[in-house]
């Protein structure tokens, strides 16, 4: 179902969402953003076209922000990967490079043994130990960049 949407109106959508959410009253001001594969993506690519908006970004196994909005990207970065998947690991060499350049705040956790997709409990994929642990982590991520 998601190849035959338009990918311009979700990414639209996307922005919309975030730029509302930041502007709420009963917020902190501050905004996190998470997702899972295509979800993964668009974080990273919020992150890069919404420098002064996102404050945080957490990416599950999506593939990295698109090369010329690395040098945008203001909010630190958890990137969250399978050990295993080598089709999205093997993007994120290239942008790591460009992140450092850039000095982008981030950092990459590789989970073992764990494939893309193991956060998601209604697949083979899943891995309970390394999905917990990922997400501790983005929690503990959170708090540190969105709370204080």
């Amino acid at each position: 179902m998601q190849r035959s949407l338009d990918g311009e109106k979700i990414a639209a959508d996307f922005t919309a969402a975030a730029l509302w959410l930041k502007q709420l009253e009963a917020g902190s001001g501050k905004l996190g953003v998470v997702g899972f594969c295509f979800g993964g993506a668009m974080t990273g690519r919020l992150a890069a076209e919404l420098p002064d908006t996102v404050n945080a970004a957490v990416p599950f196994y999506g593939s990295p922000p698109p090369a010329d909005g690395i040098a945008n990207i203001k909010a630190p970065m958890l990137v969250q990967l399978g050990e295993l998947d080598e089709r999205v690991n093997a993007m994120w060499p290239a942008a790591e490079i460009l992140l450092q350049q850039h000095k982008v705040q981030y950092s990459i956790e590789r989970y073992t043994n764990s494939h893309h997709g193991f956060h998601n409990d209604s697949t083979a994929r899943y891995n309970e130990a390394m999905a917990e642990l990922a997400w501790q982590k983005t929690l503990q991520f959170f708090n540190r960049h969105l709370l204080s």
